[in-house]
């Protein structure tokens, strides 16, 4: 230190205390936010998949040789409620689209919001033939 520095009264000397307290201040939201929207999108992927996983074991219910057509989404539902559980909130589960030889199981739900404010919802449709007996 010169000796024109050691004169100078210590509020005037140039001091970068607090830099980086100030630094954490402006970087930190955003890496929480960063962090918040990953959390936010896995309970998405998983909500996705509980609901596609629900809907195609629907569709194999209702399709069976005989089955009625309330099979489907009852199937879903339970499997649903079951491997969707912490996922996919309030899950339902319907045979809209079907036809005569076509069985369409629509599972949809909500996914739990980690971001405060933020509304997701899924739906998942899974499709198959009906199964029929040809001798």
């Amino acid at each position: 230190m010169s000796r024109a520095s050691r004169r100078l009264p210590s509020r005037l000397r140039w001091d970068d205390r607090g830099a980086l307290t100030l630094s954490y201040v402006a970087v930190l939201p955003f890496v929480f936010l960063f962090i918040m929207a990953t959390i936010q999108a896995s309970l998405w992927f998983l909500a996705r998949d509980a609901a596609l996983a629900a809907a195609r074991q629907g569709a194999d219910a209702a399709r069976a040789l005989g089955a009625p057509r309330a099979a489907g989404p009852a199937a879903a539902l339970a499997f649903a409620r079951q491997a969707g559980q912490g996922y996919l909130e309030d899950p339902v589960a319907t045979a809209a689209g079907s036809t005569g030889s076509t069985v369409s199981i629509t599972v949809s739900g909500h996914v739990p919001s980690f971001v405060p404010g933020l509304v997701v919802n899924v739906s998942e449709t899974a499709q198959a033939p009906v199964e029929e007996f040809r001798p």
